[in-house]
């Protein structure tokens, strides 16, 4: 005869998860998971090359006097964060596309939600994923860049004539970053093809471009490009790294245009993700 156990009440001996940190969960197994796909990994190495070539312009400027035209100067890290444009375009489509829109043709969504598990979590956990990916290719390359100056230099002359690069490379790439990522989370909401939401997305892109380039045709004047997103962006990172902007629209208009997207993102992720309901 096997033994009887005693079945009654025994306090809960096991550990507590700290309140909030779901999030890092849903984030670290959505990093692994992009991780593992070779095409993508071959796509964030390939994002690289620009940082290569800038530091091979870098070194030579730093040790053949005769090279001076490839001096660095400020513009040089405005400008490798602008060939980084693209990449960004490409990795928020690749990665971000299906962060929310898998989930709700999973019908995973619910689950999700029916843990205790706050909405924010969910929210910010996707989230993370991408912001991770968007740096590795803006903020940490543009940071080696500026660290490798010095190295190559020898001296901190560079770097003493140009500290605020430190806060100007950091704000900007978190400011296209932080656009990307809400704009892509809030679209990925919308829809259960992550197909649908890449082409949505590169939609936005290249229809707003297309406006502006349209009103600039007929008008003349770069007054417009507040209707660009791209232009948007480009016109207040121009601010940040202390460049004379390329647009005749006012920096502070086009900053508030992108805060009004992100804060619409937010909006749209509100309402879309939500739990069920069940009434007992």
């Amino acid at each position: 005869m096997s033994p009887i156990h005693d079945q009654s009440y025994r306090r809960y001996r096991g550990g507590k998860a700290t309140p909030g940190s779901s999030w890092t969960v849903i984030a670290w197994a959505g990093l692994r998971a992009m991780f593992r796909k070779r095409a993508f990994m071959g796509l964030m190495l390939f994002a690289w090359l620009p940082f290569i070539v800038r530091a091979v312009q870098i070194y030579i400027a730093s040790n053949y006097p005769q090279a001076s035209m490839l001096t660095p100067t400020a513009q040089t890290f405005r400008e490798f964060l602008e060939q980084q444009d693209f990449f960004v375009f490409v990795v928020t489509i690749y990665a971000g596309a299906g962060l929310i829109a898998n989930d709700r043709r999973a019908n995973a969504l619910q689950i999700y939600l029916s843990k205790p598990l706050m909405r924010t979590e969910y929210i910010g956990g996707k989230a993370a994923i991408l912001f991770t990916f968007l740096m590795l290719v803006t903020w940490l390359p543009a940071m080696l860049l500026l660290l490798l100056q010095v190295m190559f230099a020898g001296s901190f002359t560079f770097l003493k004539a140009n500290l605020f690069l430190f806060p100007a490379i950091t704000v900007a790439s978190l400011l296209q970053v932080i656009l990307a990522t809400f704009t892509m989370l809030a679209l990925s909401s919308l829809s259960k093809s992550s197909r649908y939401v890449g082409i949505l997305y590169a939609g936005i892109i290249f229809f707003t471009a297309a406006i502006y380039a349209a009103m600039l045709a007929i008008t003349g004047s770069t007054s417009l490009s507040w209707l660009s997103l791209s232009s948007n962006l480009s016109q207040v990172v121009d601010v940040i790294f202390r460049l004379k902007p390329r647009y005749a629209t006012p920096w502070p208009v086009s900053l508030l245009v992108i805060a009004g997207l992100v804060a619409l993102s937010i909006s749209v992720l509100e309402r879309r993700v939500r739990g069920v309901e069940v009434v007992t």
